[in-house]
């Protein structure tokens, strides 16, 4: 080393050494109403210095001497920030108090791009749906809640097993990717009754981002995403509680849960452990002796953990298990085969995955590493002996066991990067395999279905200025399927091999500090195969109804464009939000469910999956917020929509041999031209609050069948209000210790269906509306305060 390389080193490390002495130390403490907010991040703004705070809110910052911003911003509440004026080597104390953010302005959104945004500068609409809400509704499964978002609308379709489905801007629940931690566990098969196995309790938020996500996510986006993020461990904490509910004021509805969480007094490692009970009583609306609430036992376990091996990495393991028992029907002390019509399932069901992250050096890269997988184990009845006591009969009734294997594996790799001008790069690599085989050998009846999907993606956040941003990017997927479906001698199959490209673009521009536009178009597909509807069995006539796809069925496409604008505003301890957002998808040869008007040799009813003409969904999502303080708050918002085909569509195809006709239809069926919720928090102190919620359900057609071939009448049926009250209050004994009392009433003015189908041979499908009458319930928690 030469003597000029040799002094110039020494002049910069003394350099360094001078540039360190100078540096001046902020303390203090991140507070709200006097509590201390743990683990805020503190940072200069436009500069590189940063830390957090520890449990007690309290930090110490290191800054280069001058006039610096320091800005503190921390998950549930508002950015703050302070202008200040350091000196070399001065010890500032420097305190901060949050204010609660509670229309989500600043909050932290990861499904939009795949990597943590700020909401409100996200280029793509995304809603949440956070703690505080599902409590409000007293949602016990994921569910109850989700009707609480623009566009969003859960709906039950079976009063024999419970069904549920959740639609986005009008599309049926095959055209929503439920994504579990950014994963796609959600399987056809879970897709039938996972929204009611998935526990609140777990949940931190949930993300839903309305129009075709294919390009990030794959097939079956085309609707949207919905995004479940459970808890992870960030305090010590432990929580126990139980509610108990009245359905009609005659079934009970009993759950107990639990939850805590360990962190390491160094924030490397940390497990959060949680467990569900719930034991519902079966519920019958008209006296007929057939449940229009099902009989339902769940149990939940599982765990979430993570470790940072170092600094710049973190790993993270989640396992989810779920035993749940459910059955309806009539005659619920007996054996199934001897009950007029019964539906019972036992699925056992377990969700794991695991995470390796990393960054670089400079933090500008950013590479995770994940695998998931479920796998669900379903025991199945669907039959009965359909009110008839022959030797027929009972052997019928005998065919209907049934046995179910289900398996998703996921595998991915992403790499995202931090350009200059705050440019984002994100590319990444997903390996989806799903297996299921659903048998009913007394029926002969097979689904056995392989799909190996393997997607490249890339995306590129262009953000040229502070005002515009614009998101560009494409996935392309190669999706095989291959699959063998048969019904009592029918027998189909599918074997294709597809290459799909999905192109996304969306931009963001800022006209004002508060007014935000965003318009996007995304591109989006569904191979050919069987999806949630289709493994769900309903009963006609006494007997089962069957689903199979027909022979060519074709791979469906979407063209979906949306734009919007957003007007959010903090002033003061005011807090305003307003969002109007058009959209308009199109969709080719989409999959459309047909009644043949076929009865088989066994006497049960088959309905096939065909690709129907082209159709059009198009409307308005609005959403409006504001919280003149943290006492009150209030939101409302809704979907105006019409859902058409472009030719008219057959839903029922007769053979002409009993004097039936086709039943034809221009609109989507089970689709309200209406919707919205509205729901209102008083919060005058600490010991007490005050929740009202409702949801609204506009006129809707509503097919019915009406004869043993299963030909369908078309009943327009009438519009629900469904409001719910909850009361609570809290005793805060020690920091260690509080209680929570709740009550209420959901349903309040019991805005339910009044005419359902009765007996054994009702049309089991045949339901609507809000998915429980007036409802009384009362709870009780205790735990350590969060």
């Amino acid at each position: 080393m030469g003597s000029k390389s040799f002094i110039y080193i020494l002049l910069l490390c003394f350099s360094f050494s001078l540039y360190a002495q100078d540096k001046a130390t902020i303390n203090g403490k991140i507070s709200s109403s006097s509590e201390s907010v743990p683990f805020a991040f503190i940072y200069v703004k436009d500069g590189t210095e940063g830390t957090s705070a520890d449990e007690n809110g309290k930090y110490q910052l290191e800054v280069a001497p001058g006039k610096l911003i320091i800005e503190v911003s921390s998950q549930g509440y508002r950015k703050v920030s302070k202008t200040i004026e350091v000196k070399a080597k001065e010890n500032l104390t420097l305190n901060f108090e949050l204010i609660e953010d509670l229309l989500g302005l600043d909050e932290v959104v990861i499904s939009a791009t795949r990597n943590r945004v700020e909401k409100r500068n996200a280029p793509v609409v995304v809603s949440t749906l956070k703690t505080r809400l599902l409590t409000a509704t007293q949602s016990l499964s994921m569910a109850d809640g989700l009707n609480y978002a623009p566009g969003v609308r859960v709906e039950t379709n079976c009063q024999n097993c419970g069904f549920t489905q959740v639609r986005l801007n009008g599309l049926d629940g095959g055209y929503t990717q439920v994504l579990l931690n950014s994963r796609p566990v959600f399987t056809s098969l879970i897709g039938v009754y996972g929204l009611e196995q998935i526990p609140t309790n777990i949940i931190e938020r949930i993300e839903v981002v309305r129009s075709g996500g294919s390009a990030l996510y794959g097939s079956s986006a085309i609707a949207g995403t919905v995004n479940v993020i459970t808890k992870d461990p960030i305090l010590n904490t432990w929580e126990i509680g139980t509610n108990l509910a009245l359905v009609d004021g005659e079934a009970m509805d009993r759950s107990v849960t639990f939850n805590t969480s360990i962190v390491a007094d160094d924030l490397n490692s940390g497990i959060s452990l949680f467990g569900t009970y719930r034991n519902r009583e079966s519920y019958d609306a008209n006296g007929d002796g057939f449940t229009e609430l099902v009989e339902l036992r769940n149990t939940t376990v599982g765990a979430k953990a993570f470790i940072k091996p170092t600094e710049k990495s973190k790993i993270s393991i989640n396992l989810n298990s779920i035993k749940e028992y459910r059955r309806g029907g009539d005659k619920l002390d007996l054996a199934p085969q001897f009950t007029d019509i019964t539906e019972e399932l036992d699925h056992d069901t377990f969700i794991g995955g695991a995470e390796y992250e990393v960054y670089s050096k400079d933090d500008t890269g950013k590479l995770q590493v994940y695998t998931s997988a479920s796998y669900t184990d379903r025991g199945s009845y669907y039959g009965g002996l359909g009110g008839g006591r022959t030797r027929q009969d009972s052997i019928l009734a005998n065919n209907a066991f049934g046995t179910t294997k289900d398996l998703a594996w996921i595998n991915g790799i992403q790499f995202t990067k931090s350009l200059k001008n705050n440019d984002v790069l994100t590319t990444g690599i997903e390996y989806n395999h799903t297996n299921t085989e659903d048998q009913i050998p007394g029926y002969n009846r097979l689904i056995d279905q392989k799909v190996n999907s393997l997607g490249a993606y890339a995306q590129y956040e262009w953000k040229p200025s502070e005002k515009f941003t614009a998101l560009v990017g494409a996935r392309l997927d190669n999706v095989n399927v291959n699959g063998s479906y048969s019904i009592g001698g029918i027998d189909r199959a599918v074997d294709v091999n597809q290459t799909a490209f999905s192109p996304r673009l969306t931009i963001l521009y800022q006209l004002t500090k508060d007014l935000k536009f965003r318009g996007g178009y995304a591109r989006g597909f569904r191979a050919s195969q069987a999806f949630n509807e289709d493994l769900h069995i309903s009963s006609v006539g006494g007997e089962p109804q069957f689903v199979i796809l027909s022979d060519n069925l074709k791979t469906e496409f979407s063209n979906a464009y949306t734009g919007s604008f957003n007007f959010s505003k903090n002033v003061n301890l005011l807090q305003m939000d307003f969002l109007l957002e058009g959209f308009y998808t199109t969709l080719q040869d989409p999959f459309t469910l047909v009644s043949t008007g076929a009865v088989l040799p066994n006497g049960s009813i088959l309905e096939e999956v065909r690709n129907g003409s082209g159709a059009k969904v198009y409307g308005s999502n609005f959403e409006f917020g504001v919280s003149p303080n943290p006492k009150w708050q209030f939101q409302i918002g809704g979907t105006i929509q019409r859902s058409t085909y472009d030719e008219p569509q057959v839903l029922f195809e007769t053979d002409g041999t009993l004097g039936e006709s086709d039943v034809i239809v221009d609109e989507f069926v089970r689709n309200p031209n209406f919707y919205g919720y509205m729901n209102a928090s008083w919060i005058p102190g600490e010991v007490f609050n005050i929740d009202v919620t409702g949801t609204y359900t506009g006129s809707m057609t509503v097919p019915r069948v009406i004869s043993d071939t299963g030909f369908l009448q078309l009943n327009e049926v009438d519009s629900f209000f469904d409001l719910n009250l909850k009361l609570e209050s809290h005793i805060d004994f020690n920091e260690n210790f509080m209680t929570t009392f709740s009550l209420g009433v959901k349903n309040l003015f019991n805005s339910y269906q009044n005419d359902f189908d009765t007996g054994p041979t009702r049309d089991s499908d045949y339901i609507y509306g809000p998915n429980a009458p007036r409802t009384f319930f009362f709870g009780i928690k205790f735990g350590k305060l969060h």
